[in-house]
């Protein structure tokens, strides 16, 4: 049986509505018992890795489930350690954080794109698997996805985003580069790969091209590396409301309402 070129709508959003149960299920454990989980994603520009995170984190507790995507480093940050301004991103106990992005922006576009200089390159490289060794050995779950995408798709994204005004913010310089210099990446990413992909802390790649196949499977993967219990939530019962005997609300028209633009819509 030949494999679609992409993932039917309807299979697609009943799989990925049972997957965010799961998340929601193995979060409920997480809290309950404690534990601390870094998912780190990467890959190349527009491989879809920002819309695999949107759909994770969609009905997560976000009290205890955190996005994090950080800026250019601050001048300051620049004269830290390099990995001190992730140190203070992790997880405390019962919290899971999903890293648009990591520390591995050392080994992709600063180094291609010149942002580090080959000393600080060649010792990030020595120094990072010591510093997931040592988050690993305190109990941290650390998960890495790299998300790969072909510059064909890569390409077609692009160009999609230059005609959406709600995506165009999406297209940097840097962004753009990462078209030229695609090669630059490759060779990068395969540095970055034997340098870091271990069996304590493995790298799991993820085919993009078709972007509804590879969030169903990045979050099926996921759920399968946490050991969770399923555990049911804590009963709840809602009260009767009481009777207002002592309440007289403020007329209406004391108040002030956002113009209502739905209503026309409706009639229209």
């Amino acid at each position: 049986m030949s494999k679609p070129e992409k993932t039917p709508k309807a299979a697609y959003e009943k799989e990925l509505e049972r997957l965010q149960v799961e998340l929601v299920t193995m979060q409920r454990w997480i809290g309950a018992s404690g534990a601390r989980v870094v998912v780190i994603f990467e890959g190349r520009d527009a491989a879809g890795k920002g819309g695999a995170i949107k759909r994770i984190a969609q009905y997560l507790n976000p009290r205890s489930a955190r996005v994090v995507a950080l800026p250019q480093p601050s001048e300051r940050e620049k004269g830290q350690w390099y990995f001190q301004r992730y140190i203070e991103h992790l997880p405390t106990t019962g919290e899971i954080v999903l890293m648009d992005r990591s520390w591995y922006n050392r080994a992709g576009v600063e180094r291609v794109m010149g942002y580090c200089t080959d000393e600080e390159y060649e010792r990030f490289m020595q120094q990072v698997p010591i510093f997931e060794k040592l988050l690993l050995d305190d109990g941290i779950v650390l998960i890495k996805y790299w998300f790969s995408v072909s510059d064909k798709e890569q390409q077609k994204r692009f160009k999609a985003r230059l005609k959406d005004p709600m995506k165009r913010w999406k297209l940097s310089d840097t962004d753009l580069q990462s078209i030229t210099r695609w090669e630059d990446y490759s060779r990068a990413k395969d540095a970055m790969f034997e340098a870091t992909d271990s069996e304590h802390a493995p790298w799991w790649t993820i085919d993009s091209d078709d972007k509804r196949a590879a969030r169903l499977n990045v979050m099926s993967h996921l759920i399968s590396q946490i050991e969770f219990e399923v555990t049911e939530p804590e009963p709840v019962k809602i009260p009767k409301r009481p009777s207002a005997e002592d309440y007289v609300r403020p007329p209406v028209e004391s108040q002030r309402f956002v113009p209502d633009i739905a209503t026309g819509l409706v009639d229209d």
